[in-house]
């Protein structure tokens, strides 16, 4: 089917269906408890289920998730955490938040995550962790960098914001650390609005976090605190909207393959423009990442054609609010050309087509 040629193309766009309003409109005709409950029970032990982990603790965002593993593994001030130089700030927020240092390290440029040997090179006697990115999906060896932490004596964690869906080996992305996180935001592969999830299979770590994100409490509802804790808890509205999103999810990672797929397909062999390496037997791509060497100028077509499009992160250690004199070169190329197709789950065949096709016509000027 043909895409009308005056839609508007999003880049992304969040997907709730009838069923999340519906499971919400029940739950509230309930009576039931707003703030996290049985439900968020249920929704912690579906993702646990699905990734193979024995804990899965919800809370706020993404963000509060990777500060709570952080905290639960033990990071703190005085501390270095290894953090690649491309990715979401809030990996590298999250370490300041906790107090310690982000070290930035460069990326490989065959799955754009952490450089395994340039993180080894960057390892101090402060080096406490290692928080690696799986980006869109895709991951470093996580053989190698299991047992590179291992060999030091390091804690990893694993940012698998991106990579709900994907797995190495095997084995779920988030589940090869001493704790992983995933992100629930409004444009991930399932969204519960804002929300994140910690898993591990460390019962004393599951425990710390738990408390951590309820002031403390070892038990809610008894106010006596065994430690300093914060409110990161979840809420069960938010819960039956997962619930009913974890439901779709076997038909979006496939959705998200096929649509990958065909970009890749129909755009193969255009001068200028490179995927990265992506094996979707594994991989379930978040967004369509592509390379391309006149990126602002693609951008601006694709725009004047009603398509819209993201670029990459710049590098953090350039950002405003790091600032920081460091070369990171490979972080520098591929922030410099990496552009992010419309990957929303409601496009058609068709309108990927339309894509494909402006892609063509401005690859001819």
């Amino acid at each position: 089917m043909s895409s009308d040629p005056k839609k508007k193309i999003e880049q992304m766009a969040p997907w709730f269906g009838e069923e999340e309003k519906r499971a919400v409109a029940e739950y509230t005709a309930s009576g039931g408890w707003l703030t996290e409950y049985r439900k968020t029970a249920e929704f912690e032990q579906i993702i646990a289920d699905y990734v193979g982990s024995r804990h899965a603790i919800v809370v706020t965002s993404g963000t509060a998730a990777l500060f709570c593993a952080l905290v639960g593994c033990g990071v703190g001030p005085g501390d270095e955490v290894i953090v690649p130089d491309f990715t979401m700030i809030a990996t590298a927020n999250a370490v300041v938040l906790a107090g310690a240092r982000p070290v930035f390290v460069d990326i490989d440029p065959s799955n754009l995550c952490l450089d395994l040997h340039a993180a080894e090179k960057a390892i101090t006697p402060r080096t406490r962790a290692i928080l690696l990115v799986s980006i869109n999906g895709r991951s470093p060896d996580m053989i190698k960098a299991s047992d590179l932490a291992e060999y030091h004596s390091l804690k990893l964690i694993e940012d698998a914001a991106q990579s709900f869906g994907s797995r190495y080996a095997g084995r779920a992305l988030g589940t090869f650390g001493i704790a992983g996180v995933f992100s629930f935001g409004p444009l991930k592969i399932i969204s519960t609005g804002q929300g994140g999830a910690v898993v591990t299979d460390d019962s004393e770590i599951a425990a710390r976090i738990r408390r951590f994100k309820d002031f403390g409490r070892a038990q809610g509802g008894i106010d006596r605190h065994e430690s300093i804790g914060y409110n990161f808890k979840f809420t069960d509205l938010q819960a039956v909207i997962g619930i009913e999103q974890m439901k779709k999810l076997e038909w979006r990672v496939k959705r998200k393959k096929e649509m990958f797929a065909l970009y890749r397909f129909e755009l193969s062999g255009i001068e200028g423009l490179r995927f990265i390496d992506t094996d979707l037997t594994k991989v379930t791509p978040w967004f369509v990442d592509v390379l391309a060497g006149r990126r602002d100028a693609l951008m601006s077509h694709l725009k004047e054609n009603g398509i819209q499009t993201r670029p990459f992160y710049p590098p953090i250690h350039i950002q405003p609010a790091y600032n920081l004199c460091e070369q990171h070169p490979i972080t520098g190329q591929v922030a410099a050309s990496g552009l992010w197709l419309p990957s929303s789950s409601f496009l058609s065949d068709g309108d990927i087509q339309r894509v494909c096709d402006v892609i063509r016509g401005f690859s001819k000027d």
